[in-house]
């Protein structure tokens, strides 16, 4: 009988299990250190232990190896934890090279007949996996991985009481908020400056404090560092009460060391605060800058942007400010152009197919998609032919349109190689423009197609939605232009049935963007007569056809999907 994962995991927590007889054999009453020292079994009992399945082919295991010897060397000496390597490695080498690195216990590696056995007994599935036992033996819990990912050494000793009382703590931290309880842990009460000074977290309080959320190794991350890093020093040059503290959730040291070489604070690199942090502000997009304010509370969950888009101007992130920012942003809105988009200082033109410069003036008054795409992004070369197609015949009805691509490329081979199937415009390789558009239109993903309307107003940043639905029939890509076509489509369905009895199906009448008819084999799209069950499409046109014919009829055979047997009432696999 099979058993999910789940009730694996409900089967061994909280059974009994006596240290020896699990760990031991017949000729082997002891464990293993990485010197060849023999500890014996019994000197384990009365304490807390951790059973690591792990390997030295396992990437996930060699990124968890750090946090679990982070909380083992600071709660082995206190001689109530233990940890016990129980190997998944093919060959004595790789074991012996692994666990050189690691401080802890192991079960030889010559007896294979005990670390099988304490696999089976644990119904190891996958690693890295640590089963945590009390001091009686009892299974705590089979997600110890998990648990010190997320409380380190603080968990110990990993009772449920133990985890409630940290989770009641977390609670109380928060509605109790204030910059000790964000910034200090129970083993250090500062912040570090880039040359390795540290500085108590008291000096910060009664300031605007910003929590730099970052991954240096993310390429982004260089533009923006040095942007908040150039407004950091503005405001210190004004005398503001403002600091900025570093917190990388980067796993190398070099990367950390780089950016941080502006001249704000941090916590240590791979402080255990860092990834609790990042949970207990929810964090889902980088960069992210939390704004605390001089009381410790929360401003602003991620000011990136505002700082971003207005420097100094953003502090000192209060609701206010940002209700002010918001009406600045409408009124640029409202008197954008074509030329304030595309124009920066001498860079008034795009390129066209051969190479020749095209003044942005002369495109004003047309409508202007901004196509952010690039060679290396599967997801662009497949809709790259769908707008060519569009452009194409546009242009052929002598419509005022026009696209201009804006590489993502790393090098100007991969530009060209790519733009050379394009009948458009293009801003050059490497061009400034580039990045300030991205920013400008919060690029963060590709393929993203923007709508510029005639009078250079944004019309929609859903563009490639538009065209993939609708194709030419999109344009101008309005909002009204969708509701008409919207309009158009649920006129199609007057007089149709919601719902179709067809020989072998249960059709419905649904939306699809495109499918293939399984009665003719040609494409369609808009709407389809649809059997859920077994993913057969007809065109309404064949479904409704087809319906007249069998009308009144006996069921037939046919047109069943394969790897189904319809039987007239219901789809079931075959």
């Amino acid at each position: 009988m099979a058993v999910a994962a789940n009730d694996v995991v409900k089967m061994i927590n909280g059974v009994c299990h006596d240290f020896k007889s699990i760990l031991s054999s017949p000729d082997r009453d002891f464990l293993v250190r990485n010197n060849a020292d023999q500890v014996n079994i019994d000197s384990l009992k009365g304490k807390t232990l951790g059973l690591y399945f792990s390997a030295s082919w396992c990437d996930p295991c060699l990124e968890f190896i750090p946090d679990l010897i982070e909380a083992y060397s600071r709660l082995a000496p206190e001689g109530g934890f233990e940890v016990i390597l129980v190997s998944t490695d093919d060959d004595e080498e790789s074991f012996n090279d692994y666990f050189s690195k690691l401080p802890w216990l192991a079960i030889p590696f010559s007896d294979s007949i005990s670390r099988k056995r304490v696999h089976e007994s644990f119904r190891m599935m996958g690693i890295p996996r640590l089963v945590l036992l009390d001091e009686n033996g009892k299974v705590l819990t089979n997600e110890g991985v998990e648990m010190i990912k997320e409380y380190g050494e603080e968990g110990y000793p990993f009772t449920s009481k133990r985890i409630q009382e940290l989770r009641d703590l977390e609670e109380k931290a928060r509605k109790e908020q204030s910059l000790k309880t964000i910034l200090v842990s129970r083993y250090r009460d500062f912040v570090v400056t880039s040359d390795g000074n540290k500085v108590p977290v008291s000096e910060l309080e009664g300031k605007t404090v910003g929590l730099y959320f970052m991954m240096p190794s993310f390429h982004p991350y260089a533009h923006y560092t040095q942007k908040l890093a150039e407004v950091y020093k503005k405001l210190k040059e004004k005398g503001e009460n403002f600091e900025v503290v570093v917190i990388s959730l980067e796993d190398g040291e070099e990367p950390f060391k780089t950016i941080f070489g502006a001249p704000w604070l941090a916590l240590p690199f791979k402080d255990k605060s860092c990834k609790k942090l990042a949970r207990y502000f929810e964090l889902s997009i980088f960069p992210t800058v939390v704004i605390i304010g001089p009381d410790g509370k929360t401003l602003h969950p991620n000011a990136a942007d505002a700082i971003d888009d207005h420097g100094v101007e953003a502090y000192p992130f209060t609701p206010e400010k940002f209700a002010e920012l918001e009406e600045i942003v409408k009124a640029k809105e409202a008197a954008q152009t074509l030329e304030s988009i595309l124009i920066s200082g001498d860079l008034d033109y795009v390129i066209g197919k051969d190479g020749a410069k095209v003044k942005v003036i002369d495109l004003v008054g047309k409508i202007v998609l901004l196509y952010f795409s690039a060679h290396w992004c599967p997801p662009c070369r497949a809709f790259t032919p769908k707008l060519v197609e569009v452009y194409k015949k546009l242009k052929a009805n002598g419509k005022a349109f026009e696209v201009i691509f804006i590489t993502s490329d790393i090098d100007q081979t991969s530009f060209e190689e790519y733009y050379s199937g394009m009948p458009w415009l293009a801003l050059p390789f490497d061009d400034a423009r580039t990045s300030s558009l991205k920013r400008k239109f919060k690029v963060q993903g590709i393929p993203t197609l923007i709508a510029i309307g005639p009078t250079g107003k944004t019309v929609t940043k859903e563009a490639s939605g538009l065209i993939m639905a609708h194709g030419v029939d999109a344009y101008p890509f309005t909002e009204e232009r969708v509701k008409e076509i919207e309009a158009r489509y649920e006129e199609m369905t007057k007089g149709w049935p919601k719902k179709l009895k067809h020989e072998l199906h249960e059709l419905e009448l649904t939306r699809c963007d495109s499918y293939m008819c399984d009665r003719c084999n040609d494409p369609g799209q808009v709407w389809t007569f649809y059997c859920r069950e077994c993913d057969f499409d007809l065109h309404p046109k064949c479904a409704l056809e087809k319906d007249k014919e069998t009308k009144g009829g006996a069921e037939k055979e046919g047109n069943t999907k394969e790897g189904w047997v319809c039987d007239g009432e219901v789809c079931t696999r075959a």
